[in-house]
């Protein structure tokens, strides 16, 4: 499609999508937990757990975290390790805590009340363009419109656009689309039927063109080609690593567990230390090799007692613990890398990354063993 026709639909087109669009979406719409509040607060956290979760598995979370942080006043006076337990299972942790220092930048610079104009919204930590014209166009009607994975889906198959909707700037071609679209009497409501539209009948694969209301003016359709938008980079094979971590025991009985740094993947999330292998290198050597380097000790390496694998967005890693004996140092962490002794019983008070929460229930389930917490070469 032409440029121009891609910055300016027809009327045809603006008619058509906003009355069926609307008219669809408000007799067939999900009744979701987050459309049944006009709180700006809680709408806000709803957007920002879907930004990378899919609307069936972010429910239970949203239900869990509101109700233990039911106002932006209760998240911003919240310990950030409990924000992180509430969130923990979800993934993204970033989220989590730019959620947490945006709550208290809101009740410190904004009196508790989350901003309604753009300028502002977008200074609070982790709201990027998209969730800033959901939460403003839904909890304050006002005029911004969404871009997100479902709706570049619709716009690119309805206008048949032919170019890699990856690129910034087809991105912002695509923003300045939606923006003309966009029904300025029900702003919140047409973001959210344009997103229900691509979760529900716009799939990725398969979509429900016979069902779906623009089948009129989607050119996709009416070319034969809906599956060929929108039009991305070919993927690339998804790395792997193995972790190999210690579970090191005291005399108590108790597990050396240490919290990541704030920055980066799983930020302020507690684990077991170890680390990434190196090429070439043994398991038990890798992780003899990590807890020196992150804790300034030496252990003896035991038996594995445990693997499991686990997918990340953009890799996947085999996890393998092996029990630990420190015969050389005292444990010495970072400044951004505390460490805590915890029994096993204790360990779900700590918000841990999901594939260490698998080793845990391992570990109380064998915790009843007599080799459980035999030492190493001892």
């Amino acid at each position: 499609m032409a440029d121009d026709a891609l910055a300016t639909p027809t009327a045809a087109h603006r008619t058509h999508m906003r009355d069926a669009l609307l008219a669809w979406y408000d007799d067939v719409k999900r009744d979701l937990p987050w459309r049944r509040t006009d709180d700006p607060y809680r709408i806000w956290v709803s957007e920002i757990m879907l930004q990378q979760t899919r609307v069936d598995q972010a429910a239970p979370y949203y239900h869990r975290f509101v109700t233990a942080f039911p106002t932006v006043e209760a998240l911003a006076a919240a310990d950030r390790d409990d924000v992180l337990k509430q969130w923990e299972g979800l993934g993204y942790y970033s989220r989590a805590r730019y959620l947490h220092e945006a709550a208290q930048h809101v009740v410190d610079a904004h009196d508790g009340t989350v901003p309604r104009t753009w300028d502002a919204i977008r200074e609070l930590k982790g709201i990027g363009p998209y969730t800033a014209a959901a939460v403003l166009s839904i909890a304050y009607e006002k005029p911004h419109a969404v871009l997100d994975g479902n709706v570049i889906r619709v716009l690119t198959r309805v206008f048949a656009i032919d170019e890699d909707s990856t690129r910034s700037a087809i991105k912002r071609r695509l923003r300045a689309l939606a923006n003309t679209l966009i029904d300025r009497a029900r702003p919140g409501d047409w973001n959210q039927a344009l997103m229900e539209l691509g979760a529900t009948v716009c799939t990725p694969r398969q979509p429900a063109c016979p069902e779906c209301v623009l089948q009129p003016v989607c050119q996709a359709v009416a070319d034969g080609r809906p599956e060929d938008f929108p039009v991305t980079p070919e993927s690339t094979p998804i790395p792997h690593h193995d972790i190999a971590v210690g579970l090191v025991f005291n005399d108590a009985g108790e597990l050396l567990i240490q919290r990541r740094p704030d920055e980066g993947l799983l930020g302020g999330l507690w684990e077991f230390p170890g680390g990434k292998r190196e090429e070439g290198e043994e398991l038990a050597a890798a992780c003899r090799r990590e807890l020196k380097e992150e804790l300034g000790i030496t252990v003896a390496v035991g038996d594995l007692f445990y693997t499991l694998k686990h997918a990340y967005s953009h890799f996947k890693i085999t996890l393998h613990a092996f029990r630990c004996r420190i015969v050389e140092g005292t444990p010495t962490p970072t400044l951004d890398q505390p460490f805590r002794w915890v029994a096993i019983d204790a360990l779900d008070d700590y918000a841990f990354p999901r594939a260490n929460t698998r080793l845990i229930e391992e570990l109380r389930r064998r915790q009843t063993e007599p080799s459980l917490f035999d030492t190493p070469g001892a």
